[in-house]
């Protein structure tokens, strides 16, 4: 059976010669994305000074990108099933320099919104599944694997070369440069897949399903929406006012908070998508969203798993550089050039797992790379306290950036695997929403554990500190205001000063050592539900028509 499949394979590398070409393509419009956000989170200090607004509000810049791009993920991965992956990847590739190119040029804050959060958003969302569905249909055999490695490859490298770049553009250049990046490098791609990726075949001409692409675009968005904004507005008691402009929407003396009431409605509206397309389903009409390859093990806990990753390597992708900049006071620029070693071990990772994947297996080698990455975590660990040197980290980081490397690429080759062509629009889209959703989860709890060890720890060693009355009343106000952004007084000095300085960064380093205990923790219990992945994956094999019910899941043939 497998020689057959091997055989197949050859036959479709040989009849498709471009299809490395392809996959740069691809590459070049996934590493658009990731690099994106990565890029402009360094450059925060500096556009709040040239727009002159408030980090609240410049907050919804990255809140609403990953809002659009959440929401309208499913919806773009089932528009490509339809209309064909191709046509799909151009209109994002389109949209994304669009959007760009208007924040590049933004007078304001709320022109900046309109370009990233909204039309960046959009076309990341058409962009994402779209690139996914065509390498999942081009590469057969033992090339799917080094296809996939590379593809997550890229997504962990620009993550972590995202700040070095950023930090370089926005001191030597300007943070504008982040924008016309995208500006220049979206139309290259737009010609390279018209002139040299295959045309996709279209799906059977059926209306799209609008009342479920209402419905799940409504509850991605409140589901993000109150997962990224539970830290600024209260997880469930109300922290502070919500407020549209200067329209005050939720008032902070309501009795819960609009995050909590957002969260109970994503899930409430979740449960009326289900039924809705299930409803669909057994009345033989298209869905939106099919359920049945959900009972793909291979689908199922790889998308589970992959959640459970995304949210647990926030743990250190967030809190490291908040800690190199605020306890070790290293500039945007030197913080990038810390996290080097992981970025380049990713790359690595990825394609040493992609030929281990040969000899083994992809979900092997998925479970590997989470263990090591736990492992790394731990050692990363004990290695954070007040002068802490990038020889202590750079071994954790190391093996890390491998555990993403192993971890990443062959889970969505996992998750793909036995998924038919026909959907797999769709079903990349469920990946790209699986690791959206972690990675907001990740992102709401992360902030929250680093932000309250920080201030429990700093008040307590501030108020049994040898300080002057007055100035430990007023530090354990700036303290409790802004937690890990918290800056001495510049009317201290001398051993005050220096004392001081040894709290907060003792306290930063407290809480970043809690944050990433969480993330490694998460971490470990991927590893574990990866135990239910199957360890050999079948071929892709159609799913029972609408109206008809499944079979067995192909998956249960094997164990894990």
């Amino acid at each position: 059976m497998n020689r057959g499949l091997h055989s197949l394979g050859a036959e479709d590398e040989h009849l498709d010669p471009r299809r490395w070409v392809t996959l740069s393509i691809l590459i070049l419009a996934v590493m658009l994305i990731a690099v994106d956000i990565s890029v402009l989170n360094v450059a925060i200090p500096t556009i709040l000074r040239d727009l002159d607004t408030t980090v609240p509000t410049l907050q919804w810049v990255i809140t609403g990108y990953s809002l659009t791009f959440a929401t309208f993920l499913i919806v773009g991965g089932r528009l490509g099933d339809v209309y064909g992956h191709r046509r799909m990847f151009v209109i994002g590739a389109a949209l994304f320099g669009l959007g760009s190119l208007i924040a590049s040029i933004a007078p304001s804050v709320g022109v900046l919104i309109i370009g990233e959060a909204i039309i960046e958003g959009l076309g990341a969302a058409l962009l994402s599944p779209s690139s996914l569905a065509i390498l999942s249909s081009t590469f057969r055999g033992r090339e799917r694997a080094t296809a996939f490695a590379v593809w997550g490859a890229t997504i962990g490298a620009a993550v972590a070369f995202g700040p070095v770049l950023g930090g370089f553009l926005t001191t030597n250049y300007s943070w504008r440069w982040s924008f016309r990046i995208n500006v220049v490098m979206a139309p290259i791609a737009i010609i390279g897949a018209l002139r040299l990726v295959p045309r996709s075949p279209r799906g059977e001409k059926r209306p799209i399903d609008l009342p479920g692409a209402a419905l799940i675009a409504t509850s991605m968005f409140l589901l993000v929406f109150a997962l990224s904004e539970q830290g600024e507005y209260g997880g469930w008691r109300p922290v502070r006012p919500f407020a549209i402009g200067s329209v005050v929407v939720w008032p902070e003396d309501r009795p819960v908070a609009i995050s909590a009431v957002a969260f109970v409605l994503a899930i409430a509206v979740l449960v009326a998508f289900v039924r809705y397309e299930s409803a669909r389903f057994r009345r033989g009409t298209e869905p939106l969203f099919e359920f049945a390859p959900l009972r793909l093990r291979s689908f199922r806990y790889g998308l589970i798993t992959l959640t459970v990753l995304a949210l647990g390597q926030f743990g250190l992708l967030f809190t490291l550089p908040l800690f190199l900049q605020a306890a070790e006071g290293l500039s945007a620029q030197e913080t990038g050039f810390w996290l080097l070693p992981l970025g380049l071990a990713v790359i690595v990772g990825a394609q040493l797992g992609a030929r281990l994947a040969r000899r083994v297996t992809a979900t092997t080698i998925s479970r590997a790379g989470l263990v090591i990455q736990a492992c790394s975590y731990i050692f990363v660990i004990r290695a954070i306290a007040p002068g802490v040197t990038f020889a202590d980290v750079a071994p954790g980081l190391v093996g890390f950036g491998i555990g993403i490397g192993f971890a990443s690429s062959q889970l969505t080759n996992v998750v793909l695997a036995e998924v038919p062509l026909d959907k797999a629009g769709v079903a990349s889209a469920a990946n790209s929403t699986a690791r959206q959703i972690g990675a907001a989860l990740g992102a709401s709890i992360v902030a929250s554990l680093i932000s309250t060890q920080t201030i429990r720890h700093a008040v307590d060693a501030v108020r049994s500190a040898d300080l002057d009355a007055a100035v430990r009343a007023r530090l354990v106000a700036a303290v409790q205001a802004s937690g890990p952004s918290t800056r001495p007084p510049t009317s201290l000095s001398g051993p005050a000063a220096t004392e001081v300085h040894r709290i907060l960064a003792e306290a930063i380093a407290s809480g970043t050592r809690a944050a990433m205990a969480f993330g490694c923790a998460v971490v470990a219990v991927g590893a574990v539900t990866s135990m239910f992945i199957p360890r050999r994956l079948g071929a892709p094999a159609p799913l029972p028509p609408p109206g008809i019910a499944p079979d067995a899941d192909p998956g249960e043939r094997s164990g894990p």
